[in-house]
């Protein structure tokens, strides 16, 4: 099949030839592109991701920029597994930072000093020592905010080392946030490791200490994505082609970097099909994309299950139900089985093309 942009860099190392247009700008937390006058978020959300990576993670942040029903307080970049297949360099943090940056240069985004955060370049060596940084300080700081009513969101779509090191400092920060995480192993009874990948998954793996803490050994309310749930999030690349591509240099280079893993399967041992995983994309979706009246996703499917136990290659035990107060004060988790792909991928489709239609003047 071929590219999806015919005009794509195809740079193995997630880098754009492309330049930021002359166009309109704007600010975080702003939507002009929707008319005049400011929108009140129903929410705040702190955005924890490995930029460096699979660019599934961009299309994650783009959604959640563009959409006017959150509050994103930070963005922190954090780090791959030292040697990752896609970044194996030990400045993963730092690189997915000026990725991002080079990506708010072609959106035309500005003011966002404060916003973004390098988080740190090192998993956690043990279930009681923090790696302290400025990641880790501004999410103590945030969590910890007494002027302000709005629900607070942690949502994690790599490892989750920066905001286990924030819990490690200040443990009370479990009352005053809900974590969303794109990550874990199936569960005995709701699903099947898939055929041929290997039995451990990869985001739990940037930082096992962390996730297991996550998972298991912490109080954290947590909202679980596990693999089974967030490999149904594809995208046919007809799709993109159709509703990501005309979106201008924005569109080209979003879909220029999916190209980049598809196209390169000597080094990312893939191959050109017609599908792509944007796995990252429910943390819009349990945030962003909540009814006025629900705390919960309206047509996500979910169960409400003890913290499992893990065995020495991370598998959770067999399921225990628990009640919805439980899981909510973080005594239990939360676990997505099912996501409403039809209404994340076209709210996504039609913010890019609003999005692009602001800034191109039309």
């Amino acid at each position: 099949m071929a590219p999806i942009n015919e005009h794509s860099s195809n740079n193995v190392d997630g880098q754009s030839s492309t330049q930021p247009a002359d166009e309109r700008t704007w600010r975080p937390n702003t939507s002009p592109w929707l008319g005049d006058g400011p929108r009140p978020a129903a929410c705040r959300v702190i955005i924890d991701n490995d930029f460096a990576g699979d660019p599934d993670d961009l299309f994650q942040l783009v959604h959640h920029l563009l959409s006017e029903s959150v509050d994103i307080r930070l963005i922190v970049c954090s780090h791959l597994r030292h040697g990752d297949f896609i970044g194996g360099s030990d400045t993963t943090a730092a690189n997915g930072r000026a990725r991002i940056e080079r990506m708010f240069g072609l959106m035309g985004l500005r003011d966002y000093d404060g916003l973004l955060v390098t988080g740190s370049e090192l998993p956690l060596a043990d279930a009681t020592t923090a790696q302290r940084g400025e990641a880790c300080e501004a999410i103590v700081r945030e969590a910890m905010r007494d002027d302000t009513d709005l629900p607070l969101y942690y949502v994690a779509g790599g490892g989750v080392t920066d905001l286990m090191s924030a819990w490690l400092v200040e443990p009370r920060i479990a009352q005053r946030m809900t974590v969303v995480w794109i990550g874990g192993q199936e569960y005995p009874g709701l699903a099947e490791p898939p055929l041929g990948r290997p039995v451990r998954e990869y985001n739990a793996e940037i930082d096992p200490v962390a996730a297991r803490m996550l998972l298991a050994g912490c109080d954290l309310p947590l909202w679980q994505v596990p693999r089974n749930a967030y490999r149904q999030c594809l995208v046919s690349t007809a799709e993109l082609a159709a509703n990501v591509l005309p979106c201008g240099e924005l569109g080209r280079y979003l879909c220029g970097e999916v190209d980049n893993i598809r196209f390169h399967g000597e080094r990312y041992w893939t191959k050109p099909t017609g599908a792509y995983c944007l796995g990252d994309s429910p943390l819009v979706s349990l945030t962003a994309l909540l009814t006025p009246w629900d705390t919960a996703p309206a047509s996500h499917g979910w169960v409400a299950i003890k913290r499992p136990t893990l065995d020495a290659d991370d598998r959770p035990g067999p399921i225990e139900p628990v009640s919805e107060a439980d899981a909510q004060a973080g005594r239990g988790i939360h676990v997505i089985t099912q996501v409403d792909n039809r209404l994340l991928f076209g709210d996504l489709f039609a913010k890019l093309r609003l999005f692009d239609a602001w800034r191109s003047g039309q």
